[in-house]
């Protein structure tokens, strides 16, 4: 029994539901979506722990893309062909959805267009023109252009980059503001009928008769039929019945101050999407650099750490041409979730709880389309 809780919040509020989503970033937020959208009758909650989601949903950089070159090549070697196809279209199609369901202006949409820089280290030249053939050829059916990659290595000297050896582009990445996506999401999902409550931090999920019984640190007890975890990084300290298969990843990022005529426009990728960049109005927001301490940033606390920042800091010494002028004004960090197949994991780990989760940093692309089988798998 529930103290000092009213009849009013004890049939409203705390009343039992159809569905609970733990954690309201993208993909709880998708989910909850995707869920009324199929049936409209559903009772549906949102439980979120901060007030506003702390993950990666609105701590990202940014990015509408589906891949850069590199990360698609190792994709292919690493999973095949077949199954880098399938969540490329998955990223592709899910980007198409955000840009058709929320009107391009709320979200800051801006199609700028995308790059991948190289070096001969990284790919070697000669390989560039072969790669981006096998590429072109795998995607066509998903882009519907034969030329989703072009190199355009004129463009790095115009764009006030440098040491640098070649660059590929992809005009149909975008970028958006990554709070008013949430913001947007939030809204829809409210006028749907969808309950969101902030500050509450589940700490348990409990098989409770034919449903779920969460516990949460502010001793409210709520219980649903099937309960959701949208948790990514953090679902292993929800759920104790079982080890969940997903790593965390902390992803660390500068923002420097306004620069005068600054010439970089568009998203940029570099090192298997390992460092990522883009302008931001007149500045620039550069992310990543993960790889230089991975044992350091498998974590989920969201400090920064001098190692990151270091190298941040320095790959803009180093690439940025000198005539152009910044400060650093802002830092922050993310957490990703990642798995070891670098797929999403979307399982049943009880058989009312379903854990949705790692989009392996491609969750703003991901998470419309992983919500619909997230809603199918529930409503069946």
């Amino acid at each position: 029994m529930q103290a000092n809780i009213s009849i009013w919040e004890k049939e409203s509020f705390f009343a039992p539901q159809d569905v609970i989503i733990v954690g309201g970033g993208l993909m709880g937020l998708w989910t909850a979506i995707a869920l009324i959208e199929n049936a409209r009758t559903l009772r549906v909650t949102i439980l979120e722990k901060n007030i506003t989601p702390l993950g990666a949903s609105t701590r990202n950089a940014g990015f509408a893309c589906f891949g850069s070159p590199t990360e698609l090549l190792q994709d292919a070697q690493k999973l095949g062909e077949s199954a880098m196809l399938t969540i490329t279209e998955k990223r592709f199609r899910g980007i198409e959805k955000i840009t058709h369901y929320i009107p391009k202006n709320q979200i800051e949409y801006d199609p700028c267009g995308g790059y991948e820089c190289i070096t001969n280290d990284q790919l070697k030249l000669d390989t560039i023109a072969d790669s981006i053939a096998y590429l072109n050829k795998l995607l066509a059916p998903i882009t519907g252009t034969k030329r989703t990659f072009i190199r355009n290595d004129a463009a790095l000297s115009t764009l006030g980059l440098q040491h640098f050896d070649a660059l590929i582009q992809n005009k149909m990445e975008a970028g958006l503001h990554s709070g008013k996506l949430v913001q947007a999401l939030q809204t829809e999902a409210i006028s749907l009928g969808v309950q969101i409550l902030s500050g509450i931090e589940v700490t348990e999920c409990l098989q409770h008769n034919n449903g779920v019984q969460l516990h949460t640190r502010q001793n409210l007890v709520f219980t649903a039929e099937k309960v959701v975890l949208c948790t990514n990084a953090f679902s292993n300290n929800i759920f104790t019945g079982q080890t969940i298969p997903v790593t965390p990843g902390k992803g660390q990022i500068i923002l420097t101050s306004p620069i005068e005529n600054l010439p970089l426009h568009g998203t940029f990728h570099f090192d298997a999407g390992f460092y990522y960049w883009r302008n931001l109005g007149n500045r620039i927001l550069l992310g990543g650099a993960r790889n230089k301490a991975f044992e350091e940033e498998t974590t989920t606390s969201l400090t920064t750490s001098a190692t990151i920042q270091t190298a941040l800091e320095d790959f803009l010494k180093t690439h940025l041409h000198p005539s152009i002028h910044y400060t650093i004004e802002q830092r922050w960090s993310g957490i990703m979730g990642f798995t070891d197949s670098h797929l999403p994991y979307i399982h049943f780990i009880e058989p009312n709880i379903l854990a949705a989760i790692a989009c392996n940093g491609m969750g703003v692309a991901l998470t419309p389309i992983i919500a619909e089988e997230v809603a199918d798998r529930l409503i069946q």
